[in-house]
């Protein structure tokens, strides 16, 4: 059996999110202007200038929902990690905002590509595992940068932040300690990615492993080229990969179902150079 790649359903919809194009950080977010006097009877018009916030801290946990996880800024009070949240600071940097001499905005496309590809670094060096691990699951990697008003009080920085993705646009609990956890076999299986039907079925929907599911993830099918190889090759490509990751699914018995998604063109030019496979977990 094989299966048509389907779309993603928040799960690598937020990596894709908080990795590509971000809103115009300054819409609905202009201050009130206020009235000052010259001292000679005229009045100017200024807007006071955001206070700059205080830099995030690692290890520090705050309650999001998938709006918040998705959204370029956030100011999201931190909690303590024994209370029930969903997601954890796992690294803070410093943006390099000056390019030969020149102050870069905040929201520019060098800072936010500068902080896409340290945030997953990081959040791969936090977690662990291997990097089919980390593509088996439903752990994921979200970034945070001021706003433009607080990038000009001053504040300079990027938080990393890791979230679980429970499913359709839902956020898990996180629990437990998370350094390290997808190097450890507990860690991957409950943060693993499951699905609540045959893949391709009506009832199908993403969830982590730590809901009730009835299929999981098992495997991957790497991609080595830069150019995307054409649904045809990417759909036979894991004919027996995926076949053989049933087989081990299935220890030993001679009759067993697996399932392959492969990666479309679009999927393809977001990143995803790899397909999924599929096996029975009950």
């Amino acid at each position: 059996m094989r299966y048509a790649v389907l779309a993603l359903a928040g799960a690598l919809l937020l990596a894709g999110c908080s990795g590509g194009d971000e809103p115009d950080r300054t819409a609905g977010s202009s201050t009130p202007s206020a009235t000052a006097s010259d001292g000679a009877g005229a009045s100017t018009s200024e807007s006071p200038r955001a206070a700059a916030p205080a830099r995030p801290k690692k290890d520090r946990c705050y309650r999001l929902d998938y709006t918040d996880a998705i959204a370029p800024t956030n100011d999201g009070t931190p909690m303590p990690c024994k209370r029930a949240h969903t997601s954890r600071t796992v690294a803070v940097g410093d943006l390099d905002t000056v390019v030969d001499g020149h102050l870069l905005a905040v929201d520019s496309r060098r800072v936010r590509d500068q902080v896409a590809e340290q945030c997953p670094q990081r959040f791969a060096a936090y977690v662990g595992g291997s990097p089919d691990a980390r593509r088996l699951s439903m752990l994921r990697p979200i970034w945070f940068t001021p706003t433009v008003e607080q990038s000009d009080a001053g504040a300079s920085w990027y938080r990393c932040d890791v979230v679980a993705i429970a499913g359709d646009e839902r956020l898990a609990n996180l629990t437990g300690d998370l350094r390290g956890v997808l190097g450890r076999e507990e860690g991957r299986d409950r943060y693993g990615m499951c699905g609540t039907a045959e893949p391709g079925t009506p009832g199908f929907e993403r969830v982590i492993c730590s809901a009730k599911h009835t299929w999981r993830a098992v495997a991957t099918v790497p991609f080595e080229q830069d150019r995307y190889p054409g649904v045809d090759k990417a759909r036979s490509a894991g004919d027996q990969p995926c076949r053989d990751a049933g087989a081990a699914a299935a220890d030993g018995a001679l009759d067993y179902r697996w399932g392959y998604e492969w990666p479309s063109a679009k999927k393809w030019r977001d990143g995803q150079r790899y397909g999924l496979c599929w096996a029975p977990d009950s």
